[in-house]
């Protein structure tokens, strides 16, 4: 017999209430107006003030807002606000496919330079539950705990003892893995550099592991010494590149004395997992993410890329703001192998020299970002965001029938809030965001060339 909530019911009811009375309220269309330019942002923020187009030579007034208006968030966790998630994966997409394929002011040629994808995994802390599939036959093979985990068994990547498990070490490996990449890449430019003539650019994202254990994924691109523009020497085939990545990370060590209690220090050596994945990157004219010899294509890897830079800010296994106490982390939904890598970087934020992690435990203690690439891989973040402003602002331009030689723009905007005022309006502003992506998923499809259909 199946039970019901009656309380839940109750709510479902009164929001529905609710919802109704807003679609009837006077001032519902202005407000629905602001919440579609906004794309359905969940916590837009409120600016009261006028914007003014005036004709330079006669003084009219050719355009004028004035009022309130509602700007994106521009967060990045699909927890927080989907719609500036979906904005920020899709900026990733175009840098990171402009590094592969060019485009955004990168040539197409860098798309018949060596090119190798790579990941870098976090060393073991203690055995976990597993899940492994055998390959030949399908078979979920037994855990060292003696069962077959099903797919979304919350047990998988959690400790298999608590008790013995490396909670300190891995929340300190945690906190050094973005330092552990930039000797990385220091290593690996030492390690080529004694082959002259080459540049070596890369993007990289960060992924959490089930385990809770950043890993990183990235595109490994040669250029020659002056940049994309410039072609790779001829030996600079994906074999050496692979070998020079294989021994710059083996070679690649942060060493830190660091307290594990008060008055107690102890000497760490942060390194990578043993396991390190590289594939090479097949040119742009092949449209499979994987081909049958296992190489990479960029025609899909740039979206692969994507979903990673927001899928690791908004993980399962951390918390969507900082804590402020011991009690938010009490207060989450998480198992309790995260609970206590969070407890952990609490309590080692409570000595001076590790007071950092404290702002980091909700992330497990990774502290680094996780979206980035080298100077020369391709273009920017704000370098697409000003290119969408200017197209913006041309729209307006033709609309009026002028040139920005021809005008003034008087811009004057306050801060008035952020957010929704009830729960009504964020239910309607989720269905606008949901209504919009699909529209958007369907014009995609139909957009798209014949061979991904």
């Amino acid at each position: 017999m199946t039970t019901v909530d009656t309380r839940t019911v109750e709510h479902a009811a009164a929001l529905t209430d609710r919802i109704a009375d807003r679609l009837r309220s006077v001032d519902y269309a202005r407000w629905r107006a602001r919440v579609e330019q906004v794309g359905g942002c969940l916590q837009p923020i409120h600016l009261t003030g006028e914007f003014e187009v005036n004709h330079a030579a006669t003084g009219e007034r050719l355009a004028r807002r004035a009022g309130t208006v509602f700007v994106p968030c521009g967060n990045r966790r699909e927890a927080v606000c989907p719609t500036c998630s979906d904005r920020y994966a899709a900026d990733a997409f175009h840098l990171i496919r402009a590094g592969l394929s060019g485009g955004k002011g990168v040539p197409e040629s860098v798309a018949s330079k060596p090119r190798l994808f790579l990941t870098l995994t976090a060393p073991s802390f203690g055995p976990v539950h597993t899940r492994r599939v055998r390959p030949s036959t399908g078979e979920v093979v037994r855990c060292r705990c003696g069962q077959r985990h099903h797919g979304d068994d919350p047990r998988v990547g959690t400790a298999l003892d608590p008790d013995t498990y490396d909670y300190t070490g891995a929340v300190l490996w945690q906190a050094h893995a973005g330092q552990l990449w930039n000797r990385f890449t220091v290593r690996l430019r030492r390690e080529l550099a004694r082959a002259a003539g080459i540049r070596v650019s890369y993007a990289k994202v960060g992924e959490y592991q089930r385990r809770g254990l950043i890993h990183f994924h990235a595109v490994v691109r040669i250029d020659g010494p002056a940049g994309p523009a410039d072609p790779a020497p001829s030996w600079a085939h994906p074999d050496l590149i692979e070998n020079a990545i294989r021994t710059a990370a083996a070679a690649t060590v942060v060493r830190r004395t660091l307290p594990t209690t008060e008055g107690v220090e102890q000497p760490y050596r942060f390194t990578w997992g043993a396991q390190i994945d590289t594939r090479t990157i097949a040119p742009a004219d092949t449209v499979a993410l994987e081909n049958e010899q296992g190489t990479i294509t960029d025609a899909a890897l740039a979206g692969y890329i994507a979903k990673y830079a927001t899928k690791g800010t908004t993980a399962s296994e951390t918390a969507d703001r900082p804590f402020r106490s011991e009690a938010d982390i009490d207060a989450i939904t998480t198992t309790a192998h995260h609970r206590l890598m969070m407890c952990t970087a609490w309590d080692l934020g409570d000595l001076p020299a590790l007071g950092y992690l404290r702002r980091w435990a909700h992330m497990l203690g990774f502290r680094g970002h996780f979206l980035t690439k080298s100077k020369h891989y391709s273009t920017r973040f704000g370098e697409l965001r000003t290119v969408r402003r200017h197209w913006q602002h041309q729209q307006l331009l033709d609309r009026l029938g002028v040139t920005d030689d021809e005008i003034t723009v008087v811009n004057h905007w306050n801060h008035a809030g952020t957010g929704y005022d009830t729960d009504a309006e964020r239910a309607l502003a989720s269905a606008i965001y949901q209504r919009q992506r699909e529209q958007r998923k369907l014009q995609h499809a139909q957009e798209a060339p014949p061979w991904n259909s």
